[in-house]
């Protein structure tokens, strides 16, 4: 229930030889095979060779050209498969680094920052090769004693014909982490900041761990993908770097000791739910959607599981009943009744809110434990979630500092992705000074280490409404 990117959908222009198309580029690793760019794709349960056809738009004879073993025995569950995307490939480049010295005021996201030397890109440019674009410089004096190297590595799909949504929040999140620098520099230290288009490519990531591109950077923050961070991570652990997750939750901490995940777990989210249950004492009656269990997401199982360790009492009720309209008797009319969903996904659990509503119309007390994200729907039921961001601070200093920074307004999200890339860049260089702890604008942060591996942020929040 914290802040998750699960996927960006990409679009690219595709030169057919009778016309031009938009293609959609779907949320799989992707892979160079045979100088063929392809996707690796893990075949799912109950999925034939047909559907998977379908699926990518891939003639079935194609698929088993790149996987022949398909003649031989099929197709497994869980084995991967090589598609092919029908793009051309760009043939891979040592990574270059492109900038632009600004010393006016400039569109997004060039802040014009004054009595500051910045040296930062005007924006994120198309650059020919599969290599990096972008690099910045913010910086209070020339002759500064101190230099601190650090990169931000985030999906922009700077060489997409289309960008998505997600892109233009990357774009906020590397506006945030430059105000941070801003906000932090004094008169002893340069900060250098390295911005780098990862897109969804396995490739950018380890062309950058094969050059000397990164030998001098003192932390990462950034990458949202799991084949890019495996990548990532251990090149950290080699080389002793700090690498900070904005998005991703589920790493195993405990065999990448140089990883700082910012999200939290579901484990922390179901703990700190059962903690705020157990604060509302007899008031409260918690009440599962019940399916069958393979049809729950993990995060809810997850949930259950820590209530029963909690000893909190929860009582069951079936989905058919629920649909039925006849879910009054599982309630109690005295109390407050938790309904717990059996999933965390809107759109899967969005058909049971109506008959749940129903029950707040003829007078029963309901609330329903859903998603941060769940806000912008509209929904007409209170809700409990968890959520990292724990901080409630005045910000009118800083939208004030953006307003003066930037040419355009951020954009009106909760949360807000410009406040995320301001606080993580502020709590990674409060890392290398040793400082564990930090209060940030949208997020407090405490860093604890996981089975003597990489760290977890611990500061989750209980939002009841």
């Amino acid at each position: 229930m914290g802040y998750r990117l699960k996927g960006i959908s990409i679009l690219c222009s595709v030169l057919c030889i009778l016309q031009i198309q938009a293609q959609e580029l779907l949320n799989y690793p992707l892979d160079t095979v045979n100088g063929e760019e392809v996707y690796r794709y893990q075949v799912e349960k109950s999925i034939g060779l047909y559907r998977v056809g379908v699926n990518f738009n891939v003639p079935q004879s194609e698929i088993v050209r790149l996987n022949p073993q398909l003649r031989e025995r099929g197709l497994h569950y869980g084995e991967i498969l090589l598609i092919p995307t029908h793009r051309p490939v760009v043939i891979e480049t040592q990574p270059q680094v492109v900038e632009t010295v600004i010393t006016e005021t400039k569109v997004l996201p060039a802040p014009a920052l004054k009595d500051t030397a910045v040296t930062i890109s005007a924006e994120v440019p198309a650059v020919s090769g599969d290599s990096i674009v972008i690099a910045d410089t913010l910086a209070v004096t020339q002759d500064a004693r101190r230099v601190m190297e650090l990169a931000l590595m985030l999906p922009f799909e700077s060489q997409q014909t289309k960008r998505s949504g997600n892109a233009e929040r990357m774009m906020e999140v590397y506006q945030g982490a430059l105000l941070a620098l801003r906000d932090l520099q004094n008169d002893s230290t340069l900060y250098r900041l390295r911005v780098y288009d990862s897109e969804r490519s396995e490739r950018r990531v380890q062309a950058l761990c094969d050059s000397t591109e990164l030998d001098h950077v003192q932390a990462i923050m950034g990458l949202v993908y799991p084949i890019q961070i495996e990548r990532m991570a251990a090149w950290c652990t080699t080389h002793q770097v700090p690498l900070l997750l904005p998005f991703s939750d589920d790493i195993d901490l405990s065999s990448h000791p140089q990883v700082l995940q910012f999200n939290s777990t579901d484990e922390q989210e179901a703990d700190s739910l059962c903690a705020w249950i157990k604060q509302q004492g007899d008031s409260m009656h918690c009440v599962f959607v019940e399916v069958r269990d393979a049809d729950l997401s993990g995060s809810i199982r997850t949930l259950r599981k820590r209530m029963s360790a909690h000893g909190i009492n929860y009582s069951a009720l079936p989905l058919r009943d629920l649909l039925n309209d006849s879910a009054a008797y599982a309630l109690d009319n005295e109390k407050e009744n938790l309904i717990i969903l059996h999933s965390d996904r809107y759109q899967q659990a969005r058909v049971v809110l109506p008959h749940i509503a129903s029950l707040r119309h003829v007078g029963h007390k309901v609330r329903i434990v859903s998603q941060y994200a769940w806000q912008k729907e509209n929904i007409e039921l209170p809700q409990v979630y968890t959520s990292v961001f724990t901080a409630d601070a005045n910000r009118e200093a800083y939208d004030a500092l953006w307003s003066q920074a930037y040419v355009s307004d951020h954009v009106s999200e909760n949360p807000r992705y410009d406040l995320l890339g301001y606080d993580l860049m502020r709590a990674l260089v409060a890392w290398l000074n040793g400082e564990k702890e930090m209060n940030g604008l949208q997020s407090n942060i405490r860093w604890n280490q996981v089975n003597n591996g990489g760290w977890q942020n611990a500061c989750v929040k209980v939002i009841a409404y």
